[in-house]
């Protein structure tokens, strides 16, 4: 039997009459104690290019979650990580009704590990992490997965 756990995010937007006839989109989000997150559109939706924006985060969350994922595979399969990097790439498709959505994912994981044996096993782990990540199954798009995997010396 599985569990749940619940999370939890206040926003707060304020209006100020000199923004007015049009909206600013800059708002703050906290979650329990933590440093506030400074949010606001992406510049393309006349945002605050300096603020993190819902885009961003919902990148950094698949592309975040996958790495954790992958890190817990491969402690399980005895493959030691040495470095992980990741530049991720999000695909938004916008409508001429202005409505839109995410499209794909494109994850470009380069995995460093210390034994050359493993490097097949440390590819093909990327599955493996893509299923049991949180956020990617909780996806509607396709998260596309684009690994490359050397080996690195730890001595």
């Amino acid at each position: 039997m599985g569990f749940k756990h619940v999370f939890k995010a206040k926003l707060d937007w304020f209006f100020s009459k000199k923004e007015v006839p049009t909206y600013t989109k800059s708002h703050t989000i906290a979650i329990d104690g933590r440093a506030v997150l400074h949010v606001s559109a992406a510049k393309a939706f006349k945002g605050d290019p300096a603020l993190y924006n819902p885009e961003d985060l919902l990148l950094s969350s698949v592309v975040s979650c996958h790495m954790m994922s992958y890190l817990y595979v491969c402690s399980q399969n005895g493959i030691d990580v040495v470095s992980y990097t990741d530049e991720a790439e999000a695909t938004l498709e916008v409508l001429e009704d202005g409505s839109g959505r995410f499209i794909a994912i494109k994850l470009n994981p380069n995995v460093c590990i210390s034994n050359k044996e493993k490097i097949e096993e440390a590819l093909s782990l990327h599955k493996k992490a893509n299923q049991l990540c949180f956020i990617a199954n909780s996806c509607n798009f396709p998260i596309l997965h684009f690994p490359t995997c050397e080996i690195k010396n730890t001595n």
